[in-house]
């Protein structure tokens, strides 16, 4: 079985279970200072002046847009005492801390790197809440987004529910050193048949089969949040932030030029990120994210003009047949057929 296959077969175990994933491309900013509030406010599409530490309004998720509505940064917010945590793709802090930078002009707000104080792990699967109850010995009843403190193989950890598979998932961020500790407490409060320890191959599969944008992939500077149907990082009702004015006209045209969507390859195809997607011989989009999945065969995410975006649409992929599929693909909300 190769490589691909292993990881195709782990996915499919942890929608059936839960999987404990070591995370090397994340990272975390702090910001802090006494206009931290508001300036950030200003700079996410999401409302955070109403985040509180603790409970179900500890955390959203949210994007940093530029002046013209194009993303920089997916993040998700997380209230720790009097600073804001901005957890997100590593190689997007060096672009969004220029951005961050450039809008601070008399602001008391400091912005720190907190990725090398920290491990990242995830526990992601329908049983990860379960699992996650015995390895820290108390109830995981945390709301979507949202984060609290806990304890694990006597590691003080920060545990956040979101997620990547579409199953339940909970993001740990643990103090740099301890992350082994922390991985061999929760998988020795499992059973037989779960946890499993899988990499972020298998996690990357995870993410295709749910439909969910990535940065790097799906997301950059020349994708607005319509386009990614990002919808719940943007709030429709705080006040101006950054990125607003081209946001809210779009949301008033009811339309966008391009979607992403998912694509069901003909078997045995695969369609590499950077191909064309063509109809009728004519370019109308491109590749994004592509994978072979054990429940769902040879998939992959792209964008397309929204003329060509409706569900049965049938396309050519790197040159191969291919027709629009409904997200996701497999988990929770996936269609039967």
């Amino acid at each position: 079985m190769s490589q691909a296959d292993r990881a195709a077969e782990r996915a499919a175990t942890v929608r059936a279970s839960a999987g404990i994933f070591r995370l090397s491309d994340r990272a975390l900013l702090e910001v802090g200072g006494g206009d931290r509030v508001r300036w950030l406010d200003s700079m996410l599409s999401n409302d955070v002046t109403g985040l509180q530490v603790g409970g179900e309004h500890s955390g959203c998720y949210a994007t940093a847009l530029t002046a013209k509505g194009r993303i920089v940064a997916d993040l998700h917010v997380l209230v720790r005492d009097a600073v804001f945590w901005l957890e997100t793709a590593a190689a997007a802090v060096p672009r969004l801390v220029e951005h961050f930078e450039r809008h601070l002009i008399a602001d008391d707000v400091s912005l720190r790197d907190l990725g090398p104080s920290i491990d990242r792990l995830a526990v992601e699967g329908p049983l990860a809440g379960r699992l996650l109850e015995r390895a820290a010995a108390g109830a995981m009843d945390l709301a979507a987004d949202c984060c609290a403190g806990l304890r694990i193989g006597g590691i003080e950890v920060v545990a956040a529910r979101y997620g990547w598979s579409g199953e339940v998932g909970f993001q740990l961020l643990v103090p740099a050193g301890s992350g082994e500790t922390v991985a061999k407490a929760i998988e020795a409060a499992g059973s037989e048949s779960e946890p499993i320890v899988a990499g972020e191959k298998t996690l990357e599969i995870l993410r295709i089969e749910a439909g969910i944008p990535r940065f790097g992939a799906e997301i950059d500077e020349t994708v607005l949040p319509a386009e990614a149907r990002l919808g719940r990082a943007v709030s429709r009702s705080k006040g101006c932030y950054l990125g607003q004015e081209v946001v809210a006209r779009m949301e008033a045209a009811g339309r966008v030029s391009h979607l992403l969507v998912g694509l069901a390859m003909a078997e045995g195809a695969l369609a590499e990120p950077g191909a064309e997607i063509a109809v009728a011989g004519k370019r109308v989009g491109e590749v994004t994210s592509s994978c072979r999945s054990a429940l769902a065969g040879s998939i992959a995410l792209g964008f397309v003009r929204a003329a060509h975006a409706a569900t049965g649409t049938e396309l050519c992929a790197a040159g191969r047949p291919a027709r629009v599929a409904a997200l996701p693909f497999a988990g929770p909300g996936a269609s039967a057929a």
